[in-house]
């Protein structure tokens, strides 16, 4: 949470197009270009998925170009209709025949309307003729010839509904297979018509099923879904795929079928299903709420399409096609002349016959294999959207940017992997646009806020503190920008004055840019061993450099890399002077001065120049711990603040001091080894020093003589030994003084 609180901005950036999402789903704010590419989306899926098998039950008689140049232009006259139809079920024995045309007029093309008005006029003197007219009416007669081979065979009449402002109506709509009370008193959104154009009396009466054969066009123009049950006035109606699927299966009675409601339901009326009942026996066919359902096209379309076998229906009419050679399959008589003008824009083509689009939903519901939007995509979008748009607004802004890439990708392919899943196993069709979009949305914003906004952020904190901070700090700094700054504040340090001894005479013996050279190599080495312990460079001073520790950064073992670093110095040093012995320059020297304490840091100086540095009373000791190191011949001298917090080390306590400026003494140490590495000859040198100390502060001058002459018989080159013996040699002079503190005060700085 805290890490997320440091980052509430650019989570912030990463939910705008959740939010976005979010309201054009609700339909607040609709984003046209989002169903636009759900319906590209659909429609590339649909296309992928697509069988691209022969379905060999269903059969599609075509009324080609080949059959209008053979017959004749079209409408043809149903004395050939009749033929074709008898041909269809007597010779080839057919399971189910269905028009996908409308037969909306009388035909008049026997001339027998005419011949009828002659007897009543021109001729109702010629009884021969009235005679003769009576003998061969029955043969002109094509409506009732046509009637009379569709009745009592399996047959479904198509027919279309319409909507217009005057609701115009012509032909016989056959009984609707459900009445308004049956939708339990619930206002739906059924595709409503309010006009028909259907076929004659005469032929509705022969073949009492008929289905409309509309379709539904969505706003780019193409035709993915067939509505099964429509609405005109109090009736509801079906369509030709259902109705051929219907008189196949026995004619079972048709129920709307209702869901239980839910909070993932688009709405409240729960209609997910035209049910089939046929005694126990229900079959359940997935509607959406317009009581609509995708098309599930099998392949490309048309005579070359291989989804169907094509017929032409001059073929039949002229007994070219083997006797049986359809039997037991769906017939449906349709067209692909272009003449004709039954052609659809689809997903999958865009000049489609309209007639196999009833052919495939005919074919899918044989095999149970349905497409469909159901009720519920509205909320499993919400609930989708708000999980991965809630988990990239969480997780983008904490990971790095090639870990951000492949969260995103593979987010990006769950959502299609689980979309193709349920849509290939279930056939059901969830919207995926709106996730895709607002899943890249907010990978490129969280990107370019983190690029142009954090990035930028960081670069000004790394051109800030990178002439101070050793680069992994700096790495570690730009994690979190917001957490640094140049502003001052107190905080417990460790301070570092090391100075370079020998540096006046050098500089009168040395030329300029030797000199230059010297320092320069001399410095780089010193500063390295400071970074890489973490330390931040304060200042170059002549021959001083100057370091702390635990800021910018808080480090908590600031003391300890501290002593660390000037350790490492010191043998840096030594190596030092072996090369220059072996080149023939001067050796240096160094003093180290190390102390720990509340001091003030931050970015200090004038308008015109400043620089993040520390100061305070602490630093100031640190100072002059760095002078004494000559005093006491040692290369390092500690305080005894920062020992406590340093127990990895072994310590020789060097003396108890009061320094110029300071009423309070401190006592100063020097760091031997660390504790861990410390041998028996060095534990033992520690023992007698401190027992020799002891006796110094006493004032037992005998006892800590005799100490001081073991000590440098142990190690004849420390001074330290030979400074105390030259102390306790002057302070034997002295008579007992029962106030001394056994401090030695400096007044130099």
């Amino acid at each position: 949470m805290t890490v997320l609180a440091r980052h509430w901005k650019r989570v912030a950036v990463t939910l705008l197009p959740l939010i976005f999402a979010l309201l054009h789903v609700l339909g607040v704010a609709r984003i046209e270009v989002l169903q636009r590419l759900d319906n590209i989306i659909y429609d590339a899926r649909l296309r992928t998925a697509m069988p691209r098998t022969l379905d060999e039950r269903i059969v599609i008689v075509d009324i080609d170009e080949k059959s209008l140049a053979e017959v004749g232009r079209w409408p043809w006259g149903r004395n050939k209709l009749a033929k074709l139809v008898d041909r269809l079920f007597e010779q080839q024995q057919v399971a189910v025949l269905g028009f996908d045309v409308v037969f909306a007029e009388a035909d008049e093309s026997s001339g027998l309307a005419r011949l009828h008005a002659l007897a009543r006029n021109e001729l109702k003197d010629q009884p021969a003729f009235s005679e003769r007219l009576e003998q061969i009416q029955s043969s002109l007669d094509y409506d009732s010839i046509f009637a009379n081979a569709l009745k009592s065979r399996p047959v479904v009449l198509g027919y279309y509904l319409t909507s217009d402002r005057e609701g115009r109506k012509s032909g016989v709509l056959p009984a609707p297979v459900m009445s308004g009370q049956s939708m339990r008193g619930r206002t739906l959104r059924v595709t409503t018509w309010d006009g028909y154009g259907s076929n004659i009396a005469q032929l509705a009466a022969a073949a009492p099923v008929a289905g409309y054969f509309n379709s539904i066009t969505d706003s780019d123009g193409v035709v993915r879904s067939l509505p099964l049950i429509a609405q005109h006035q109090d009736g509801y109606y079906e369509s030709t795929a259902l109705a051929m699927f219907r008189v196949l299966t026995g004619l079972p009675s048709v129920e709307a079928g209702f869901s239980s409601e839910n909070f993932l339901s688009r709405s409240m009326h729960g209609l997910d299903r035209v049910l089939l009942k046929s005694g126990a026996y229900t079959l359940a066919l997935p509607v959406d709420e317009r009581m609509a359902t995708l098309v599930p096209f099998r392949g490309p379309g048309g005579p070359s399409g291989g989804s169907f076998r094509y017929v032409s229906a001059s073929d039949i009419l002229a007994d070219r096609l083997a006797v049986g050679s359809l039997k037991g399959k769906i017939i449906l008589v349709g067209t692909t002349a272009p003449g004709l003008q039954d052609s659809r824009v689809t997903p999958v083509s865009e000049v489609y016959p309209g007639v196999e689009t009833h052919a495939n939903l005919i074919s899918g519901f044989l095999d149970g294999h349905t497409l469909i939007k159901p009720d519920y995509s509205l909320g499993y979008e919400v609930v989708l959207l708000t999980i991965v748009g809630l988990a990239l607004a969480f997780w983008l802004p904490l990971v790095s940017a090639p870990l951000a890439v492949f969260l995103s990708l593979l987010i990006l392919s769950l959502l299609v992997g689980i979309n193709f899943w349920l849509y290939s196993s279930y056939g059901l069709v969830l919207p995926l646009a709106s996730g895709l979009v607002m899943a890249l949305t907010a990978f490129a914003l969280n990107m370019s806020y983190g690029y142009f906004v954090e990035t930028r952020s960081k670069r000004e904190l790394a051109n800030l503190f990178g002439t101070y901070v050793p680069p992994e700090l700096v790495d570690e700094m730009v994690k979190d920008p917001d957490s640094y700054s140049m502003e001052a504040t107190n905080r417990e340090l460790t301070v570092m004055f090391c100075d370079m001894r020998g540096f006046t005479k050098m500089s009168e013996s040395m030329e300029p840019t030797q000199l230059q050279a010297l320092l320069t190599g001399v410095f780089s080495r010193l500063t390295s061993v400071i970074r890489a312990n973490r330390g931040t460079i304060d200042k170059y001073m002549g021959d001083c450099v100057m370091a702390f520790w635990g800021a910018p950064v808080e480090t908590p073992e600031h003391a300890h890399l501290a002593v660390k670093s000037a350790m490492e110095m010191a043998e840096a040093v030594r190596g030092i002077n072996l090369e220059h012995r072996a080149r023939g320059l001067p050796e240096i020297g160094i003093g180290i001065g190390l102390n720990t304490g509340s001091m003030c840091v931050g970015d200090m100086g004038s308008n015109i120049r400043r620089a993040y540095t520390v100061i305070g009373d602490a630093v100031n000791l640190g100072s002059r711990l760095e002078g004494l190191s000559k005093v006491y011949g040692v290369e390092i001298v500690i305080s005894e603040t920062t020992r406590k917090l340093a127990p990895q080390f072994a310590w020789q306590e060097l003396d108890r001091v009061r320094v110029k400026g300071k009423e309070q003494a401190v006592a100063i140490f020097f760091p031997v080894t660390y504790v861990d590495v410390a041998n028996e000859k060095e534990q033992a040198e520690l023992k007698t020093w401190a027992a020799c100390l002891k006796a110094y502060r006493a004032q037992n001058w005998d006892q800590a003589d005799l100490l001081l002459v073991n000590l440098m018989r142990m190690n004849a080159q420390k001074y330290l030994y030979q400074l105390y013996a030259e102390r306790v040699a002057s302070m034997r002079l002295l008579p007992f003084d029962p106030t001394w503190d056994g401090a030695t005060n400096f007044e130099t700085k």
